[in-house]
């Protein structure tokens, strides 16, 4: 009796240590950063005095001292979530609800723009669309034109821009709603005699209203915080947004740190409250189409007009894939990037350079420690807390959750900003050291690796663990043995989905990066800058190709070990 009763306690005392002990962890990665950002933006005293000396709301009254940031970012925002809407619900329709050819392959290739990343767009659309240099132009001119036809650094083209990147994450979200949609409801209102247009406006686009205003929310707070695009394609013209000038204001000497801090609160309450209607409409359960009733999901023959839609998917692919990565490449193998280069123009030095150069080699390298690093301490921290959220029966796991999500309420470069502000008041010197950006990325893509975990946990069943219980096997003995090896798929797809992530990240390391511990994607807008376009374009390169082939390694990956699952 003692025996099962000190095992009993074990039992007991192990899930709850490693439960709470991963909340603290959390908690602390979160909350800390975020009590000193309230706390500089409230800091009304000597802006050098720690902790500050008064508090008071000067630094928001501040902000209407600069009602054209706020214009621009509100302009830029509604405009690309108004066309990254339009590219998402088109996409979504006639790759869910039509028989154009090839769908299958196009709609897995709507996953590409989202890993190519936003800095990649503005920088090769910088390239296309700048009104003296652009490729674009440049043809243009050539033809007989004169001055520019298109200017991308203009608030029409930051917005194009980031609506191509956004526009497939509004796709996932719009085309999933218009697959589980009961297709006699659009067969009924044709048998009736409406037109196919008609009856995409008239019954389709109704019945997926939670879907598109879910989606519309959604990538308004997105864009709110979307920095990279409007870094490069905004600068030119100093035409900034809030993110962008949070960036101006912590750089210029004397950096305004209040100010800049109370920007950040202000965009982050904004987002937050975007992505809690957000939460509530999906959560609604109205515009019901999925009933006790049967159906097939199936695609309408849309005959002839199918090639005109195939044009349409492929216009959209050149434009977010193609075109940007024939921009860098053609702009990375010249001398000067130019849109008509003479034979002697064509060189492969700018590839030397750039593996030569010890500020991209120690960049690339360091974002490859720092991706391995988080993805490998990633997957046990966030499977830790998936686990704790939505396995245990531990007290508290519901604000856990909240706590956990919160990063994804609050833009990358305002958490970074508070991790700085946070960490130089450390008694232990990390700040601008790979810690610090290993710290921070381990923050801001808890919702990421959180989410991919626990999408595999929820399809294991209960059981399985109970039955181990049952058996007498303690905590740790059945998370090593059942929970652990059924997690496996998922576990791979958020290690390789945070190492992307990381190699890819911008706005939680532009600011926290020292000269010492200088990562990749930083050190190419750094170049953008400061360099040659050329070389900047080789440098973009080289990180494209370092996430591809993590994306391959990853398809191999999940298509093997569903395959072992098969058998």
């Amino acid at each position: 009796m003692s025996t099962a009763a000190t095992s009993a306690e074990t039992s007991f005392s192990a899930p709850k240590i490693a439960g709470y002990g991963v909340a603290a962890i959390a908690a602390v990665l979160v909350l800390y950063p975020v009590f000193y950002l309230l706390q500089a933006a409230f800091d009304t005293g000597d802006p050098v005095a720690r902790p500050p000396t008064a508090y008071g709301l000067d630094n928001f009254a501040a902000l209407f001292n600069y009602p054209q940031i706020l214009l621009n970012t509100l302009t830029v925002s509604v405009a690309a979530t108004a066309m990254a809407l339009v590219i998402g619900f088109v996409m979504a329709w006639i790759l869910a609800r039509t028989n154009v050819p090839g769908r299958r392959i196009f709609e897995q290739a709507m996953a590409m723009p989202y890993y190519l990343t936003p800095l990649l767009g503005a920088l090769a659309w910088s390239m296309l669309g700048s009104p003296e240099s652009g490729f674009i132009n440049q043809v243009w001119r050539a033809l007989g034109g004169s001055g520019h036809i298109f200017d991308i650094n203009t608030p029409f083209g930051i917005a194009w821009v980031m609506a191509l990147f956004e526009g497939s994450v509004a796709f996932v979200m719009i085309a999933a709603v218009m697959k589980s949609m009961d297709p006699s409801l659009e067969e009924a209102s044709q048998v009736m005699g409406a037109s196919r247009w008609r009856t995409m406006l008239r019954v389709t686009l109704p019945l997926v209203i939670p879907g598109v205003l879910g989606a519309a929310i959604f990538v308004f707070a997105e864009m709110l915080g979307s920095f990279a695009v409007a870094l490069v394609l905004g600068s030119p013209n100093r035409y900034y947004v809030v993110t962008t000038a949070i960036y101006q204001l912590v750089q210029q000497y004397p950096p305004r740190v209040q100010l800049a801090a109370a920007m950040g609160v202000s965009l982050f309450a904004v987002m937050f409250v975007m992505l809690f209607i957000y939460r509530r409409i999906v959560s609604a359960g109205s515009y019901v189409t999925i009933t006790g009733k049967a159906f097939r999901p199936r695609v309408s023959d849309v005959r002839g007009l199918r090639y005109i839609l195939l044009v349409v998917c492929v216009f959209y692919l050149l434009a977010a894939v193609v075109l940007p990565i024939a921009t860098l490449l053609f702009a990375s193998v010249q001398k000067i990037a130019v849109a008509f280069p003479a034979a002697d123009n064509f060189t492969l030095n700018n590839f030397r350079a750039a593996m030569s150069m010890n500020a991209a080699r120690s960049a690339l390298g360091n974002s490859l420690i720092l991706a391995f690093g988080t993805a490998s301490v990633g997957i046990v921290l966030m499977g830790l807390l998936a686990w704790l959220i939505y396995r245990s029966r531990l007290p508290g796991v519901g604000w856990i959750e909240y706590v956990v999500m919160f990063p994804q309420a609050v833009p990358r470069l305002v958490f970074a900003f508070g991790m700085m502000w946070a960490w130089v008041v450390f008694p232990i010197p990390i700040y601008g050291t790979l810690w610090l950006l290993l710290i921070a990325y381990l923050t801001v893509f808890l919702p990421l690796g959180v989410r991919t975990i626990s999408g595999v946990m929820l399809q294991i069943d209960k059981s399985l663990e109970e039955c181990a219980q049952m058996c007498g096997a303690s905590w740790t003995f059945r998370t090593r043995t059942v929970t652990v090896p059924l997690l496996i798929p998922g576990l791979i797809a958020a290690w390789l989905l945070l190492f992307i992530a990381s190699v890819r990240e911008l706005g939680a390391s532009i600011l926290l990066m020292g000269p010492h511990s200088k990562v990749i994607t930083p050190s190419i807008v750094e170049s953008w800058f400061g360099t040659a376009s050329e070389l900047t374009a080789t440098l973009a390169l080289i990180q494209t190709l370092v996430i591809a082939a993590a994306m391959i390694v990853l398809v191999i990956a999940t298509r093997r070990l569903g395959a072992q699952q098969a058998e």
